[in-house]
């Protein structure tokens, strides 16, 4: 049986709400609903104060930097791309350019926003802005306290080989390869 539903329409009803949670970067939110289907339940968000944001850097031989850091809520190491969060009121470029500076000491002339996306849409209403960063320059490294960090180049083919193969999961990341991937493919990016 297929359901078609009018797109626009909320189907929720929420009856109630309750803050949960609350800190400097999330607010959690536990909501009394009547589900699309006309039964009563409760329904849990997060959420996110700040932007997420992601820097992809490229150089001119489709080289990619990605950073390597362990991950406390997944108690695992990840690969990723440098990105963090930005505040609601800086243009998404500027927390990008600050992000991978921070994280890598790399500092680009030339700035494209490839993605937006929502990372994680059915708990939480995290919004996510990534940037191309091209023309790239290299100084020193600033991570804040809590950041210990692997730098790590290589090329985009390695890189869309180790998505493939579950060995870089973070979605941030695995969204700015494949897409920086497609426009080399497409011959947007020479």
């Amino acid at each position: 049986m297929i359901y078609t539903m009018n797109e626009e329409k909320n189907p929720w009803k929420i009856n109630g709400e309750k803050k949960i949670y609350s800190n400097s970067w999330i607010d959690v939110t536990e909501y009394d609903v009547i589900n699309p289907s006309g039964n009563p339940g409760i329904y849990g968000v997060v959420h996110y104060k700040q932007l997420a944001i992601g820097a992809l850097p490229l150089d001119e031989e489709h080289n990619i930097y990605l950073v390597g850091q362990y991950r406390f809520p997944l108690n695992q190491y990840s690969w990723e791309i440098p990105e963090g969060g930005g505040k609601p009121d800086v243009a998404p470029v500027e927390s990008a350019k600050r992000e991978l500076k921070e994280e890598t000491g790399i500092e680009a002339e030339v700035w494209t926003q490839i993605l937006q996306t929502h990372t994680s849409n059915s708990v939480a209403d995290e919004f996510g802005v990534i940037f191309l960063a091209q023309k790239l320059s290299f100084k020193q490294a600033s991570p804040e306290e809590t950041e210990v960090f692997q730098i790590k180049k290589i090329h985009i083919d390695e890189a869309c080989h180790l998505v493939n193969n579950g060995k870089i999961t973070d979605s941030l990341s695995v969204m700015a390869i494949l897409k920086v991937k497609l426009m080399i493919i497409e011959g947007k990016i020479k």
